[in-house]
């Protein structure tokens, strides 16, 4: 079920947009302002934001340069101004799209699942993982503003085990996948190279974490503290 975030300040909006979206299967997640959706955005893996432009604490154009400088999701802007300079701040500061309020919940639902589609080619070659975004097409991670290279085996194996969170892969199974089934070393290879990833990203363990599973292998676990 995808997580929808709301973020308004007009309740009676968050209302008929909770009612919509909630009949169409998704799972809304509601914010009055700019903070709370900060923090919903920490605890979930949002999907989409629909956010309104005028909100007290942090307005929509923060959020969603925020929400552009940290995640990887499709942002739909809601506002009432219909002026055209108006809508060049909202794509500056990284909507996908805008939409003028008034507006008809079917459209933003049309909206929603053209933008979901645009984004399902790109999440093909990117795997998120909370504040995380593996880039298997450039070999990068981003986390936020910053960019971490990786040797390549160590990202590809990242990437291997991110790519199936929760699935168990025994060390075999990712000598053949990674190194090759040539390969002439020893499957100790997998636990030093699986070190290596933990050291490097022990500052991110809120957003995945390697578990060993003994005398098997190992599992990416999302989201682990």
């Amino acid at each position: 079920m995808k997580k929808i975030l709301i973020a308004d300040d007009d309740a009676n909006i968050r209302a008929l947009l909770r009612h919509t979206l909630t009949r169409e299967g998704y799972l809304p997640l509601e914010a009055a302002d700019g903070l709370q959706a900060v923090a919903i955005l920490q605890e979930h893996a949002v999907d989409l934001a629909v956010v309104d432009v005028m909100m007290p604490q942090m307005d929509g154009l923060e959020l969603c340069r925020h929400i552009r400088d940290t995640y990887d999701l499709p942002i739909i802007l809601l506002t009432a101004r219909q002026q055209l300079s108006d809508k060049e701040q909202g794509y500056l500061h990284g909507t996908d799209d805008y939409l003028t309020k008034p507006f008809e919940p079917e459209e933003l639902l049309f909206r929603m699942k053209a933008l979901f589609r645009r984004y399902l080619v790109v999440a093909d070659d990117r795997i998120r993982l909370k504040s995380l975004v593996i880039d298997r097409t450039n070999y990068e991670i981003t986390a936020g503003n910053e960019v971490l290279l990786l040797p390549v085996k160590e990202f590809e194996l990242l990437a291997q085990l991110a790519q199936y969170p929760g699935r168990l892969f025994t060390r075999s199974e990712l000598i053949e996948l990674i190194w090759g089934a040539d390969y002439e070393g020893d499957e100790r290879t997998v636990d030093v190279h699986i070190k290596r990833l933990r050291q490097r990203f022990a500052e991110y363990s809120d957003s995945f974490g390697i578990r060993t599973v003994r005398g098997i292998g190992y599992k990416l676990e999302v989201g682990l503290s």
